[in-house]
C-alpha cells in the first residue's frame, strides 16, 4: 500500500500512540518500523475499497476537526501531547457509537499487531525480551526438503482434468485424496502459496503474513475477528491440531435438516477414515503448562475434564509445538499435505498455487470447469466433468455467487464459533506460547437448554500476536505493562456453539463481505460461559482476572472487588461491537447439506442444487454448526461427498 508522506506521519502517529514503549530500553512502533509494516500487510487486501478507506482516514487525520470529534480540543492530533492523543484514541474505543468503535479496535489491532511482531532494524525487537518472549526459533537446518512440486500458471493457459477442486484445505484437500484413489484426473486450485517444514521458523509475522488469509478480516461491524488459513493445505497446516469427532448429537440434528447420512455408518466410515489417515491419537496429549492450570481449576470445581485427541505424529510438545499455529517446523502435525494431498499428488494430481477460483463454468445446467485467475494477472480455465468448490465457508459462497447460483441459502446461515476469554495472571511463570497445542477442555456446559447448545472451556498457545486482540488498550504504557505479564499468563477460552446465524456476500467487486451479529441466546450461554471460565481461573490460583472488554474489568481474588462484581461489570460493559473481543477459528455453514432447495443450498450428495455435478466439500457444508473444533467433520463430510462423486463418475 503506497502512501504520501502525509498519510504515513498520520500512521506513525497513531501506531507510537498505541506503542510508545518506555523511553528507555523498549522503542516506540515507529522505531521498529511498525507503521511501514501496517501498510504493508494492508497493501495485501484484495478489497480496493477498504485500502481506499485507510488511506483517506490517514489523509485527514492529522485535521483540528478531527480533534475536535475526538476530544481533544481544537488542535491537530501532531499538535498534542501523549496523553491527550491516548485520550482522542479511548474517546472512540469507548464511544456509544459501535461504528467509532469498530475503528478504534482496527486501529489498535493493526497498530500493535505490527509493533509487537516487528523484528525491527536489528532482526531481533528489543520489545521480546522486555515482554520475556524469546521471539522466532529460526528455520531448522536439518529440515527434509519440501515434499510436493506444486505448479504456478506464469501464462494464459488451459488446462483438462476429470475433477477441479477450488481450494486445498480440509475439504478440498480430503476430495484430491479420494477423488484420485477412484482413478480420476484431478487438479486442485490453491489461491495462496505452498510452504513446508523448511520454511517454518515459529515467527509469528512470517507465519501470520503467509499462512493466513488477509481479509475479510472481520464482520463488517467488527465484532468478531475471523481467522481462516489461506495455503496449500489451507487451515490444516496452522490450526491446533485438536481432531474431536462429530458428536452423535449434532450428527443426529443434521440428518433430520434432510441428510439422512449424518445419522448412519456411510458418515460413520468417513469419520473412521479420516481419523486413521491423520493418524488421530491420545498419545501426544502431555498438558502444556496453560493446560495444567485448566486442568487444575476444572478438578477443584469437580467439572469435566478430559484429554484432547490430536492428529499428530512425534509432535515434541513443547518449544516447537506451541508454535505451530505459524506452521510446524518438526512436520509432526498430519495436515492435508503430510496426507491427502500427498497421496492425491503420488496418483498424478496436479496442485497448481497462486490461482484464486472466480467462478464456476456452466453449460447445460452442469459444471464445466473454473476460471481462476494467478497472482500475476495470468488468466487460467480449466475444463473438467465436475468441480468441487472447497475455498472454505467464507470464499466457497462467494465463488457460487458470482458464478450465478441464486438458491437464497447460498451464503447464509453463517455459524462461527465465537470465541472470547478470561485471562488469569498467575505467581508460576506459565510460558503460555509452549506446549501442547490444545490438550485439555470441558465440556461442562456443553448443552445448556437441553438441545446441545450451549459453551466448551479450551485453551490454547498465547503468542503475542494472540494475546492482544483481548488484551485491552487504556493507554500506552498500562499496555506494555499488562504484556509483561505474557509469561505468566493463563487464558480460559469460551466457546459458543452458536444458534444465531449471519451471511456471507459478495460485494460489487465479487470479495465476500462477512454479516454477523450475536443472538440473544448465544450471548446468554456466553455470559454462563463467563462465570464458568471466571470460576476456573479463580479456583486454579490467578492473582488478578480480567476480561475482553475495552472497559479495562479486572478483580484481585481475595484482595480487590469479587467475581460477583466483576461479571456485573461485564454485565454492563456489554458484548456489542468493540466492546468485547471476540474471535473465531470455525466457519461453518454457508452452502449447507440438506433435504429441500427452500432450506439449503445443497442435496444430501453436497451436489447445489442450482448446477449439476457441482459440489461443496468444506466447512459450508455444515447443516449447523458442529460445536466442537471442525477440522474432523470438516474431512469427513468431504470424504463422503468425494466418494459419492466419484461413484457418479465412474
Amino acid at each position: 500500500m503506497n502512501l504520501t508522506d502525509k498519510q504515513l506521519a498520520a500512521l506513525r502517529l497513531i501506531c507510537d500512540t498505541f506503542a510508545p514503549g518506555d523511553g528507555a530500553s523498549v522503542p516506540p512502533s515507529s522505531a521498529l518500523g511498525g507503521p511501514e509494516l501496517v501498510a504493508e500487510l494492508a497493501g495485501r487486501n484484495p478489497r480496493a475499497g477498504e485500502t481506499k478507506q485507510l488511506a483517506t482516514l490517514l489523509g485527514l487525520w492529522d485535521s483540528k476537526v478531527l480533534g475536535v470529534l475526538g476530544g481533544g480540543g481544537w488542535r491537530n492530533f501532531s499538535q498534542m501531547t501523549q496523553a491527550q492523543r491516548e485520550k482522542v484514541l479511548l474517546s472512540y474505543g469507548d464511544s456509544r457509537l459501535p461504528q467509532k468503535r469498530a475503528l478504534f479496535q482496527a486501529l489498535k489491532g493493526a497498530a500493535l499487531m505490527t509493533y509487537y511482531m516487528a523484528p525491527g532494524p536489528t532482526g531481533s525487537s528489543p520489545l521480546w525480551p522486555a515482554i520475556g518472549y524469546p521471539g522466532p526459533l529460526g528455520k531448522r537446518a536439518d529440515a527434509p526438503k519440501p515434499a510436493l512440486t506444486p505448479t504456478r500458471i506464469t501464462s494464459d493457459t488451459t488446462l483438462d482434468c476429470d475433477v477441479v477442486i477450488v481450494g486445498s484445505g480440509a475439504g478440498g484437500g480430503t476430495a484430491a485424496g479420494v477423488l484420485s484413489a477412484a482413478g480420476l484426473d484431478v487438479i486442485v486450485l490453491e489461491a495462496g502459496e505452498y510452504y513446508d517444514d523448511a520454511d517454518f521458523d515459529g515467527g509469528e509475522l512470517g507465519g501470520i503474513d503467509r499462512l493466513y488469509a488477509a481479509a475479510p478480516g472481520a464482520s463488517t461491524d467488527g465484532q468478531i475477528a475471523l481467522v481462516a488459513g489461506s495455503c496449500l493445505g489451507g487451515g490444516t497446516v496452522v490450526n491446533y491440531s485438536t481432531s474431536f469427532r462429530t458428536p452423535d448429537d449434532v450428527r443426529a440434528e443434521w440428518a433430520g435438516l434432510g441428510a439422512a447420512q449424518f445419522a448412519g455408518d456411510e458418515y460413520t466410515a468417513s469419520l473412521d477414515a479420516v481419523c486413521d489417515r491423520l493418524g488421530v491419537n491420545l498419545d501426544h496429549s502431555i498438558a502444556a503448562s496453560r493446560d495444567a492450570v485448566l486442568e487444575r481449576g476444572l478438578k477443584e470445581l469437580g467439572w469435566h475434564v478430559d484429554a484432547m485427541p490430536r492428529n499428530v505424529i512425534g509432535c515434541d510438545m513443547g518449544v516447537d509445538c506451541g508454535r505451530c499455529g505459524f506452521g510446524c517446523r518438526l512436520g509432526a502435525k498430519q495436515s492435508v499435505t503430510k496426507t491427502w494431498l500427498a497421496d492425491a499428488a503420488g496418483r498424478g494430481a496436479r496442485l497448481i498455487v497462486g490461482v484464486k477460483g472466480r467462478t464456476v463454468l456452466v453449460e447445460g445446467g452442469r459444471a464445466a470447469g473454473v476460471e481462476a485467475v494467478s497472482t500475476t494477472g495470468s488468466r487460467l480455465t480449466v475444463r473438467a466433468r465436475a468441480v468441487v468448490a472447497a475455498a472454505g465457508a467464507i470464499q466457497t459462497p462467494a465463488l457460487l455467487q458470482r458464478s450465478g447460483l441464486a438458491n437464497k441459502s447460498i451464503g447464509r446461515n453463517l455459524r462461527l464459533h465465537p470465541v472470547t476469554v478470561v485471562l488469569g495472571i498467575y505467581d508460576e511463570e506459565l510460558r503460555p506460547w509452549e506446549g501442547g497445542m490444545q490438550t485439555r477442555y470441558s465440556r461442562e456446559h456443553r448443552d445448556l437448554d437441553g438441545n446441545g447448545y450451549g459453551v466448551i472451556y479450551e485453551t490454547g498457545p498465547t503468542n503475542p500476536s494472540l494475546a492482544l486482540p483481548f488484551v485491552n488498550w487504556r493507554g500506552g504504557a498500562e499496555h506494555l505493562s499488562r504484556m509483561k505479564d505474557l509469561p505468566h499468563l493463563g487464558a480460559v477460552g469460551i466457546i459458543v456453539r452458536d444458534h444465531g446465524v449471519g451471511r456471507v456476500k459478495a460485494g460489487r467487486d465479487g470479495e465476500p463481505v462477512v454479516h454477523y451479529k450475536l443472538s440473544a441466546d448465544d450471548v446468554k450461554h456466553l455470559k454462563v460461559g463467563m462465570v464458568g471460565a471466571t470460576r476456573i481461573a479463580e479456583e486454579a490460583g490467578a492473582k488478578t482476572i480480567y476480561s475482553a472488554h475495552q472497559k479495562g474489568i479486572s478483580y484481585e481474588p481475595g484482595k480487590r472487588g469479587s467475581r460477583e462484581q466483576f461479571i456485573e461489570q461485564c454485565d454492563a460493559a456489554g458484548y456489542g461491537p468493540g466492546q468485547c473481543a471476540f474471535g473465531s477459528f470455525h466457519i461453518m455453514g454457508t452452502a449447507r447439506m440438506g433435504g429441500s432447495p427452500e432450506t439449503s443450498a445443497t442435496n444430501p450428495d453436497g451436489i447445489t442444487w442450482d448446477v449439476r455435478n457441482l459440489l461443496v466439500a468444506d466447512g459450508s457444508s455444515f447443516p449447523t454448526a458442529s460445536g466442537v473444533n471442525p477440522m474432523i467433520s470438516i474431512e469427513s463430510i468431504a470424504h463422503m461427498n468425494a466418494t459419492r462423486l466419484a461413484a457418479s463418475l465412474t
